[in-house]
C-alpha cells in the first residue's frame, strides 16, 4: 500500500486539530519572523516552482496548506503553515520514523531520497527523527 494517500489524509487530519485548536490566523502569517533570516513565508506553489513542481491541492486552510507534487525525483507533499508555532504543533504530531524537510513556516515530507534531492533547491533542513533537530544520524557502533 502507498502512504501517500495516508501522508494527504494525515496532513488534512493534522490540519484540522490545528485549525480548531489555534487562534492564531494568517495576519501573524504575513508578519514575518523577528529572529529569522527568512522574514517572508513562502507559499506552496513558490515552494513547488523552484523544484519545478505545479502542485495539486490537497489541503487549503486558514493555518495550513497542502500540495502534493510529483517531479523527476519522486512523490512529495508541500506543507506551508501561518505561524512557525502551528508549524512546530504540526510536527509534533507528525510520525517520527518519517523524514521532513524543514524551513520557515514550511515542511517537506517524501521519501529520504526525495528529500535530499529537493534539499539544495529548496535551502531545507532535514530532520530525520525529531523535527526540532536536524542533520544526519551519527552512525551506530
Amino acid at each position: 500500500m502507498r502512504t501517500y494517500p495516508r501522508l494527504a489524509a494525515f496532513a488534512l487530519l493534522a490540519g484540522l486539530v490545528t485549525a480548531c485548536s489555534s487562534s492564531t490566523g494568517w495576519s501573524d502569517y504575513a508578519a514575518g519572523a523577528k529572529d529569522k533570516e527568512v522574514t517572508t513565508p513562502l507559499t506552496v506553489e513558490q515552494l513547488s516552482a523552484k523544484v519545478r513542481c505545479k502542485p495539486k491541492m490537497q489541503v487549503e486552510g486558514s493555518d495550513l496548506r497542502t500540495g502534493y507534487c510529483k517531479t523527476s525525483d519522486g512523490e512529495f507533499f508541500v506543507n506551508t503553515f501561518a505561524s512557525e508555532a502551528l508549524k512546530d504543533q504540526w510536527m509534533d504530531q507528525a510520525p517520527e520514523y518519517n523524514p521532513h524537510l524543514v524551513g520557515f513556516r514550511w515542511t517537506v515530507l517524501g521519501p529520504l531520497k526525495v528529500l535530499e534531492a529537493l534539499r539544495e533547491p529548496l535551502n531545507g533542513d532535514l530532520h530525520l527523527t525529531d523535527h526540532r533537530v536536524s542533520g544526519t544520524p551519527k552512525p551506530q557502533g
